[in-house]
Formats: C-alpha cells, sequence, structure tokens
C-alpha cells in the first residue's frame, strides 16, 4: 500500500470515528425523535464509510488508525462542556455542523498533502466530503 493512500484512509477513519464519538455523545441529549433518527442515520453512514476504509487497509497490508483514548476523552468532554447550560435542538444542530466543516477541512488538507493516493482513495475520501457536506446540509433544518 502506498504512504498517500494510507494516509488518507487513516484520515477517513478518524473523522469517522470522531463523528460516531461526537453523535453517541450527543444523542443521551436529546429528546426529539425526528433529530435523534437523523443524528442515527448519520452515525451508521460514518460506521460504513469508516467500515470501507478499514476493510481496504486490511485488504492492502496497511496500518488501520489506531483511535486515541485520550483524543476521545476531550472530543466528549468538550461535547459535554458546551452542552453543560444549552441542550437546544438548535445549539446541538450547530454542534454537528462545526463538527463536519472540521472534517472536510481535515480530509481537504490530507488530500492536498498525500497528492499520489490512488483514484479509489480519492474517490473516498471525496464521498465522505459529499457525505459532511449533505449532512450539514440536513442539521440546518434543526437551526
Amino acid at each position: 500500500m502506498r504512504h498517500d493512500d494510507e494516509m488518507i484512509l487513516k484520515e477517513i477513519q478518524k473523522n469517522t470515528q470522531m463523528g460516531m464519538t461526537a453523535i453517541d455523545t450527543i444523542l443521551d441529549k436529546i429528546d426529539n425523535d425526528d433529530f435523534s433518527m437523523a443524528l442515527s442515520k448519520q452515525s451508521l453512514q460514518y460506521a460504513q464509510l469508516h467500515n470501507r476504509a478499514l476493510d481496504r487497509i486490511l485488504r492492502e497490508e496497511g496500518e488501520s488508525y489506531r483511535p486515541n483514548q485520550f483524543g476521545e476523552m476531550v472530543l466528549k468532554g468538550s461535547i459535554h462542556a458546551n452542552t453543560a447550560f444549552n441542550i437546544s435542538r438548535e445549539h446541538l444542530a450547530e454542534i454537528m455542523i462545526q463538527g463536519s466543516n472540521r472534517g472536510i477541512t481535515s480530509m481537504w488538507k490530507s488530500l492536498k498533502h498525500n497528492g499520489m493516493a490512488g483514484d479509489d482513495t480519492v474517490e473516498l475520501a471525496k464521498e465522505l466530503m459529499d457525505f459532511e457536506e449533505k449532512s450539514i446540509e440536513r442539521m440546518k433544518e434543526y437551526l
């Protein structure tokens, strides 16, 4: 496996893992079934993209992304702190939009720094970015 492919696939895994962790943390704070369902579907899509990247890494004997326990703790702590006084649907949707924007930015950086990646890897990264953009549009409905 080429280094550039491995780095982008790891970034896909990292982004999707962060998305799933954020949603898991936020779901406990939601009292709106429609919003909860939208986030659950988003988490499922993250899981599918994550698994596709992982499958590709394992198939080509690369090294997969290993979640950092400290990083996940910081993410969860940040969400809990950010929602300590405001758990409105609007605020939670805003948090998800901000996370998706960060995910898009990190994917663009990864693509820019790993320009020798193959078409399949770039396509999967772009699929994730398209999904993030669509997720932002869906979350805007809850603002």
